[in-house]
């Protein structure tokens, strides 16, 4: 019976075990419409983008990494913020 039923699911296209469509180029919002855009024009809007939250001072940005990275990944999402985002709003939800 078990088999019937995974077999019925290995039949749908999602799980085909063949990557689905990914994106090439950078996506930008316009208006609310998502478009193709440069690499340079992308990364300009998001660096204009931390730009204008950081107006509101260091305490506007925070960082949230997971628990279950390594304690290196921990280690350079805290010194993302610190250095470059200048914020002490760090959170790893090692809590749980």
């Amino acid at each position: 019976m078990g088999y019937r039923f995974a077999m019925a699911a290995s039949a749908h296209p999602r799980h085909r075990h063949r990557p689905l469509d990914r994106l090439t180029v950078p996506l930008v919002r316009d208006g609310g419409i998502l478009r193709p855009a440069s690499w340079d024009e992308a990364l300009a809007r998001a660096a204009s983008g931390f730009t204008s939250a950081g107006a509101g001072g260091a305490g506007s940005i925070g960082v949230f990494s997971c628990s279950k990275s390594t304690n290196e990944m921990n280690f350079i999402a805290q010194k993302l913020a610190r250095v470059a985002f200048g914020t002490n709003n760090i959170d790893s939800c090692n809590r749980t």
